[in-house]
């Protein structure tokens, strides 16, 4: 550590691994410093440990026969990063361990040697937990287990023991962490010689107990006869902001309204004492609505603010109402009216009021966030309103991130230093660009890179500059290590940020490692738990790794908060395609009318009837989407027109069905140039070429978009290319590179190259494109595999 580090090191909440060797003393020196050696080989293995001390959120702290390993990320990186040592221990027969874990305030000095060292209650309790077990042990105290159990990944693996007497008379709950492939099931020795004592004076202590019981139980009676709210477990500075309603007689103001609302948001979720909703969560609610402590039941927030917004030339009034949910009471409401150009100080001070109502603690940094001003040009803030309104509502809908694009673009023109403006921008280009709603072109790559680039000269601090830069690296370069930099340092600058650990699920998953992008989900999901978008993600995830009923449960969660949302419907008959129940997902499909945007729903609708070899219906209604294409949707027009195709060779007409391909061919080509990295384009290519026989051209762009997309650097799309092989191989007369693609496809998840996801072997048996392969027993072999339970 530099000589510029205060030798005073502040008190902060960590979360510890105690690790240590046992037997340690019982050694040889030599054999003690060969299993130092060998522990800190596995430790540094371990994945969890690089990221964290990647992010340098990491301190290592060697204590003679082990060590601690303090993490400043969350809760579940000491408990993963100890899964993941005991699994590699399986190689090193030898290293026996035992682990302690606990969340707790630590601080230290730095010593005379210049090295950081640690001391605190954080540390102390998780030497104890660890001291409570043997062998082979991963015991967390109840502290951690608590907030484990908040994730449904964890609660299989925990095991509750109990308290322990520790050092100093004291006692601690702890938990036994262990599965099928680590830690030790066995009760500890400590454990059982409680369990000993207990025998002998448990008569005793059951007599007690049913006077004990007796007077709970009167006592419940008696509390049950009285009028009272169930108290739900909900932190008192919480607070969800819902829609503002917009009373402006011009009602193409409502961007303004949810513009204003946003801001507060914005600056209230900056103050890290507070725990803020987001946006994407209230969005769905009324601007007043009558059933507000169920709303914020839903939410889990003890507070509401409601507003209303009227514009009328330059001049704005905004009223303001925080109310407590849990009695429906008014804790503070005012009127601000301003002219436009001071609407700031409406923002910065309807959060401070809020902050100092719910007696929030605010930081000097804080406070400055909070007074922050981002341009001082009333246009440039009214394009930026407009811009934010479509990135909050796109979706993957080409239109409206189009026009986000338009409006942020004018706010920077407008304003060159309007950094908040260049960070959305940025933002909204790169989810344009990883989901398709945006034409994934060089320029467009270029343009997310000189915006994030450009935020952050501005405003080196500011949390959505940083979010963006690292927006950048994970969805337009796949460079996955420093979007984890990125996303970590703005965890810190936007504590209530939904958008952190949803971008770090995604990252995640990227990376095949599943089960840490389902508890970055969960964790996204009690900042935003009704962000419909996230929660598709997360049931996209689900279907990726078909586990299919997780999947159908996670979607009718989203259809509870919008029943007639179109993409969880396609998701569920995708599912349904994919479990081969084709009536199941034709009744969903039917009731759908999509439009020329809305190319996924429309191309599933196309694949439910050419699985069902009865694609008819579709072709007049394709053939009058083609007829006036959308530019905006780019190369995706040629993509249709390739749908088109294979929906008239499989009704037959072959002569249509060339024209088709011949046409889309000559449609997808020309977008190869700006899009040289486009393996979705590249794809359709290869697809095209098959369908109108060119056996060469086809195989030559299906390696081509393998070499793009490895799995190693994509597990969710890596794959994709894969399938394109396999349809290719097997429509072209290479057997044996079909069915070799076919095996390692059921064997891995994926995104699937069509809108029914992943292949499964109900598809392997319904799709007309792998007909000529039904006669080979390898591929009967696969088709009759068995299905995801």
């Amino acid at each position: 550590m530099s000589a510029e580090v205060k030798k005073e090191i502040q008190l902060e909440i960590a979360h510890v691994l105690f690790i240590d060797i046992v037997g340690y003393s019982k050694l040889s020196i030599n054999d003690q410093n060969r299993a130092v050696e060998e522990l800190n080989q596995v430790v540094r293995a371990s994945e969890q440990f690089q990221l964290a001390e990647a992010a340098g959120r990491l301190l290592k702290i060697a204590t003679g026969d082990g060590m601690a390993l303090v993490f400043y990320t969350s809760p579940e990186a000491p408990a993963q990063c100890a899964v993941e040592i005991g699994r590699a221990l399986k190689e090193h027969p030898r290293l026996q361990l035992r682990m302690g874990i606990h969340s707790g305030p630590v601080s230290g000095v730095v010593d005379v040697n210049n090295r950081p060292n640690l001391a605190g209650a954080g540390l102390n309790m998780a030497q104890r937990v660890m001291d409570c077990g043997d062998a082979g042990h991963i015991l967390l105290s109840k502290h951690v287990a608590e907030d484990l159990e908040e994730y449904e990944q964890w609660r299989p693996l925990l095991h509750d023991l109990g308290t322990c007497e520790v050092k100093h008379g004291g006692r601690v709950g702890v938990t036994n962490l262990y599965s099928d492939e680590v830690g030790n099931p066995q009760l500890p020795k400590k454990f059982v010689a409680l369990k000993k004592h207990r025998t002998h004076v448990r008569w005793g202590e059951a007599a007690i107990g049913f006077l004990v019981l007796a007077a709970i139980v009167a006592a419940f009676i008696f509390l049950l006869r009285k009028p009272t709210r169930a108290v739900l477990n909900i932190a008192e500075k919480s607070i969800a902001v819902l829609p503002f309603e917009n009373l402006s007689e011009d009602k193409a103001n409502a961007y303004f309204a949810e513009g204003i609302q946003d801001e507060i948001l914005t600056r209230l979720s900056k103050i890290a004492d507070l725990k803020v909703i987001s946006r994407t969560s209230t969005q769905h609610y009324k601007s007043a609505p009558e059933n507000l402590p169920e709303i914020a039941k839903q939410l889990g927030v003890a507070h509401i603010l409601e507003g209303s917004v009227q514009k009328s030339g330059d001049a704005v009034r905004v009223n303001v109402q925080l109310i407590k949910a849990a009695n429906d009471s008014h804790l503070w409401a005012d009127t601000f009216d301003r002219k436009l150009t001071d609407i700031f100080s409406v923002e910065s001070e309807v959060a401070k009021a809020i902050a100092d109502q719910l007696r929030a603690h605010i930081t000097g940094q804080e406070e400055q966030i909070l007074a922050a001003k981002p341009t001082d040009n009333p246009e440039a803030y009214d394009a930026y309103l407009r811009g934010l309104a479509y990135t909050l509502k796109a979706g993957y809908s080409p239109a409206y991130a189009l026009a986000a694009q338009k409006y942020l673009r004018e706010a920077v023109r407008l304003d060159p230093k309007f950094a908040l403006a260049w960070a959305l921008l940025s933002y909204a280009d790169a989810s344009g660009y990883i989901i398709g709603s945006l034409q994934p072109t060089v320029a467009l790559r270029e343009e997310t890179r000189e915006a994030a680039e450009t935020a952050l000269a501005l405003q080196p601090n500011l949390g959505e500059a940083v979010l963006a830069k690292g927006y950048y690296h994970y969805a337009c370069l796949k460079d996955y290590d420093t979007a984890v930099r990125y996303f970590e340092q703005a965890r810190q600058l936007l504590p209530n940020s939904s958008r952190i650990p949803e971008s770090l699920a995604y990252v995640t998953r990227r990376r095949g490692q599943w089960e840490r992008s389902e508890s970055y989900f969960n964790e996204a999901e009690r900042l935003d738990p009704r962000n419909v978008t996230m929660l598709n993600e997360h049931a996209g995830s689900y279907i990726m790794l078909r586990r299919f009923a997780e999947a159908l449960r996670k979607l009718d969660q989203v259809l509870n908060i919008v029943p007639d949302d179109v993409n969880t419907l396609v998701f569920k008959a995708a599912i349904a395609q994919a479990e081969g129940d084709l009536p199941r997902a034709a009744a969903l499909l039917a009731p759908l009318h999509p439009g020329a945007d809305d190319s996924p729903v429309l191309e599933t609708q196309v694949y439910q009837t050419i699985l069902e070899r009865n694609p008819g219906p579709m072709i007049p209604r394709l053939k009058e989407v083609l007829a006036k294409p959308n530019p905006a949707l780019g190369y995706l027009n040629g993509e249709l027109r390739f749908w088109l195709g294979w929906a008239q060779e499989v009704a037959g007409d072959h002569a249509a069905a060339q024209e088709s391909w011949k046409q889309a061919r000559s449609e997808l080509q020309p977008f190869l140039k700006e899009q040289p990295e486009n393996f979705y384009l590249i794809g359709d290519l290869a697809l095209t070429n098959m369908g109108s026989g060119d056996k060469a051209a086809a195989l030559t762009l299906s390696e081509r978009v393998m070499a793009a997309l490895p799995i190693e650097k994509d597990a969710v799309t890596g794959p994709t290319p894969i399938e394109i092989l396999a349809r290719v191989a097997a429509q072209m007369g290479e057997p044996d590179r079909a069915i070799a693609a076919l095996q390692k496809l059921l064997s891995i998840p994926y995104a699937g190259a069509f809108p029914a996801g992943p292949l499964t072997p109900a598809l392997l048996r319904l799709d007309p494109m792998f007909d000529p392969l039904r006669n080979d027993s390898r591929f009967q072999k696969l088709a009759e595999s068995a299905e995801p339970e």
